[in-house]
This record gives C-alpha cells, sequence and structure tokens, in this order.
C-alpha cells in the first residue's frame, strides 16, 4: 500500500508528518485491502485543512475533509471520517450474501390445536 503526504502553502515539521504518515497507516485496521492513501494538508490563514483520499481495490473511492487549528487535530478528525466510511463499507461488502430477503421466510407454524370460532 503507498501513502503519500503532499502540502499546499506551507510545510511540515517531520514529527508532524509522522504522525499524519502513523494515522493514515492505522486505516489498513478498519479494510485490509487498501490500494492507496493520498494525504494532502492546507494552511489557510488561522488554521489547517486536512483531506484523506482512500482507494481500495475494485475502484471503490472514500474521501474526507476537515479542518482544525493544528494539522495533527484536523487529521484525527478526518481519519475518523474515513473510519466510518471503511466500517460501512466493509459490512456491506463481507455480509451481501447468504441474507434472506424478508419475502422468503415462510411464515412459521406452530402445533396448536386451533381454536373453535365463536357461534
Amino acid at each position: 500500500m503507498h501513502i503519500e503526504i503532499s502540502t499546499r502553502h506551507g510545510g511540515l515539521v517531520p514529527e508532524t508528518q509522522a504522525h499524519i504518515h502513523d494515522k493514515a497507516e492505522k486505516l489498513l485496521k478498519y479494510f485490509g485491502r487498501l490500494m492507496a492513501i493520498e494525504v494532502e494538508v492546507e494552511h489557510l490563514k488561522h488554521s489547517w485543512q486536512v483531506e484523506i483520499f482512500v482507494s481500495a481495490e475494485h475502484k471503490h473511492d472514500f474521501i474526507a475533509r476537515e479542518e482544525g487549528p493544528t494539522p495533527e487535530s484536523a487529521m484525527d478528525q478526518c481519519v475518523h471520517k474515513i473510519e466510518q466510511q471503511l466500517r460501512r463499507y466493509k459490512e456491506k461488502v463481507t455480509h451481501h450474501k447468504g441474507d434472506v430477503s424478508l419475502g422468503e421466510i415462510s411464515p412459521v407454524s406452530e402445533d396448536l390445536p386451533e381454536s373453535p370460532e365463536p357461534a
């Protein structure tokens, strides 16, 4: 898997870059079939904006964008959004086989005697 970190309008200190890289690597825990992760960090006037682009196999892409006072806090919020998307996608992919729709379920018949109808 490939992780790419790019910055716009400024640079990142090595500690911040390492923090972002570690957070991006942790996304593999939620879905192991990721092909690439791109993180774009942009320094705005009084805040930082982080965008994450995650490519999973079979052409599924996930995108999240967050803004925060520091690049670390914006990255944490952004990773949380991507985690939710990956969890939902993984659940959808792994639990789609073997499901029985409500129309296919036959009613359960109980072996109780029928009550007589009032005359």
